[in-house]
């Protein structure tokens, strides 16, 4: 089941928290004692951080494949901790990452280390907003080299449980088959353990089957979900070689493409995997390019939402493309009253990820 740690840090006493929540994180993925350290150190760093400079914010810590999958390697699983806050932003991020800079007199070595501590770094900050933060601890040198259509696609996610719960009852994962990679979301019905457990189970039917199309793998992922609660499930799979996506969904998981900056709905049928699937399944196909980003997210974003220009940024890590959505979508005074993931699919921008 996917287990997440969603700190709140208002105050000194919840840096500790969300220490601690590296270091279980750390367990989990199977981290040494040396990048257990660096993972806690991270976690530290960033929460203290919102302490200092936004008056607050969350720590989401969480274990999570990597943001690019390379052909036929066994991928090493990484802590993520994410921050997001609705703070002041910070106005030169440049400056912001460098030793040494500093607002509150303190050393000035927070986000800097951070970023040389971690194998994966990526904030977005905008004045009068707030900041976004993902870090990425794993193996070192874990990373395979993969110049193919399919290695330039990445991939990520920020899942955020339901009331600080433990088990959050969305979760995602990606896999790839040649120059096939697949991304799919999946809401298990209701909150707690027995809606991880359907979610989950769609995890794992998904690893087991990475070549099916998304119809296909729908049709699977339902005798999978046989006997639990079941879950809404949208699958996306973007052929490299083709330049397509093909897209089938059952539920209420929302997906939104963005093509050269404007968006389109991707439609799912009504039903539930596992108990109530449609009889037929509609796999729509699209093109895919160099300018597309993809976003699925669960029924914890507020109907409200829409995508903005920030959403769009392919340059981005796909998991800040995913926090800062949540972020937007929310704010202190209207908290989302579900699990919420979203989860991102977007090219390599040209200078590598």
């Amino acid at each position: 089941m996917p287990r997440v740690w969603d700190v709140p840090v208002h105050d000194s006493t919840r840096v500790r928290d969300a220490r601690v929540a590296a270091e279980h994180a750390a367990a989990l993925a199977g981290l040494d004692e040396q990048r257990t350290s660096t993972a806690a150190l991270v976690a530290t760093e960033l929460a203290t951080n919102l302490l200092k400079h936004a008056g607050g914010g969350r720590v989401i810590v969480d274990v999570v494949a990597p943001t690019v999958l390379a052909a036929g390697a066994q991928h090493s699983p990484r802590v993520q901790i994410a921050t997001v806050d609705h703070g002041p932003g910070i106005a030169d991020v440049s400056a912001a990452l460098r030793d040494g800079f500093t607002t509150t007199g303190s050393l000035g070595a927070g986000l800097g280390t951070c970023a040389r501590l971690a194998e994966d770094f990526d904030l977005h900050s905008v004045p009068g907003r707030g900041t976004v933060v993902v870090a990425r601890v794993g193996v070192p040198g874990a990373r395979v080299a993969d110049t193919g259509p399919a290695g330039r696609v990445r991939a990520g996610a920020v899942n955020v449980p339901f009331g600080g719960a433990e088990y959050s009852g969305d979760a995602w994962a990606w896999v790839r088959d040649g120059d096939l990679v697949t991304l799919m979301l999946a809401d298990g019905l209701g909150h707690g353990p027995e809606a991880a457990r359907a979610s989950g189970a769609a995890v794992e039917a998904l690893r087991a089957a990475p070549h099916l199309p998304p119809a296909e793998a729908v049709r699977r992922l339902d005798r999978a979900l046989s006997g639990t609660r079941g879950a809404a499930v949208a699958v996306a799979q973007v052929d490299t070689r083709a330049a397509v996506l093909r897209f089938t969904g059952v539920g209420n998981i929302g997906a939104r493409l963005c093509e050269g900056g404007a968006w389109r709905h991707l439609v799912s049928r009504p039903g539930i995997v596992g108990t109530h699937r449609p009889s037929t399944l509609r796999e729509e196909e699209v093109p895919w390019a160099d300018d597309r980003v993809l976003v699925l997210h669960s029924d914890g974003l507020p109907s409200r939402w829409s995508p903005t220009s920030d959403t769009c940024r392919i340059a981005a890590d796909p998991a800040v493309t995913a926090a800062v959505t949540i972020r937007d979508a929310s704010s202190p005074a209207r908290p989302v009253r579900d699990d919420t993931a979203v989860a991102v699919l977007a090219p390599t921008p040209p200078d590598g990820p």
